[in-house]
């Protein structure tokens, strides 16, 4: 059964995409099953992973709004993961979705019936707190949440964790934080240093060890319609995505030996 990572922060600019991609990406190269999921109307993760959001015959919006099967919507990338597109169209999908009885859980129902499909559903979410994005929060199992080490960041990232907290209340109590992900790292500026050494005093190991670079690579990459691992795995910025799916992999052998305790007590 899939665990389900939602890519979340409502700040923009924080590398939401560019890590849903890249970790769709390292965590195929495992290899593991891995479903991409855009549920961003910007249809950048679309794009990235080179398929056209212009000319789609279906995607994550007929799904959500039940007017087609999540299996017929799929496509499958070169990079050796799947991928449910999004494009501009989620946007009307969201003003529909409104006032329809059970919203929050549209997506939850739709990735059901292809879990079990997979290893891993990582699902890039829009840069802000929307119904799309509760979407993706009530069918989580955890949150990962990328964040460049500067000032604002701090808050912004408080109030991403509020929200979720509140989510926990409402609607997904089993939702985790996944980690919090260090982004657009640069070791020369003294400010991100500073912010990056608060961060992990404050949340621990919820902080990833793997710190995302600015890279030209990476930045490339999208442009040819390819994650960092097919375009140029050697770069810092292939490598460290490659190290942030090591991270996912081994906390998720962690969960499941610490279940197998707790089912043998």
């Amino acid at each position: 059964m899939a665990r389900i990572i939602a890519i979340a922060n409502q700040k923009g600019g924080v590398g939401k995409t560019t890590t849903a991609v890249n970790l769709a990406a390292a965590l195929a190269r495992t290899p593991k099953r891995v479903l991409l999921v855009d549920l961003d109307p910007q249809g950048n993760a679309t794009m990235g992973s080179g398929v056209d959001k212009r000319e789609l015959e279906a995607s994550i919006t007929d799904v959500l709004l039940g007017e087609a099967a999540p299996r017929d919507a799929i496509v499958r990338c070169e990079d050796g993961y799947d991928l449910l597109p999004g494009n501009i169209d989620l946007t009307a999908a969201e003003i529909r979705l409104m006032d329809v009885a059970g919203r929050e859980g549209k997506l939850k129902q739709a990735l059901d019936a292809v879990r079990g499909d997979y290893d891993f559903v990582v699902v890039d979410c829009p840069p802000s707190l929307s119904l799309l994005t509760l979407n993706a929060l009530n069918a989580a199992d955890s949150v990962l949440v990328p964040m460049q080490c500067e000032y604002y960041a701090l808050e912004g990232l408080s109030a991403l964790l509020d929200t979720i907290d509140a989510l926990k209340g409402r609607l997904n109590p089993a939702l985790e934080i996944e980690g919090v992900l260090r982004t657009m790292f640069d070791v020369r500026n003294n400010l991100a240093n500073a912010v990056s050494a608060e961060l992990t005093n404050h949340f621990g190991d919820l902080v990833f060890r793997t710190i995302i670079p600015r890279n030209v690579r990476l930045a490339e990459a999208p442009s040819h319609g390819q994650s960092i691992i097919g375009y140029d795995r050697a770069s810092r910025g292939g490598v460290a995505y490659l190290g942030l799916a090591g991270e996912v992999l081994r906390r998720q052998r962690e969960r499941d030996q610490q279940q197998a305790k707790e089912k043998a007590a």
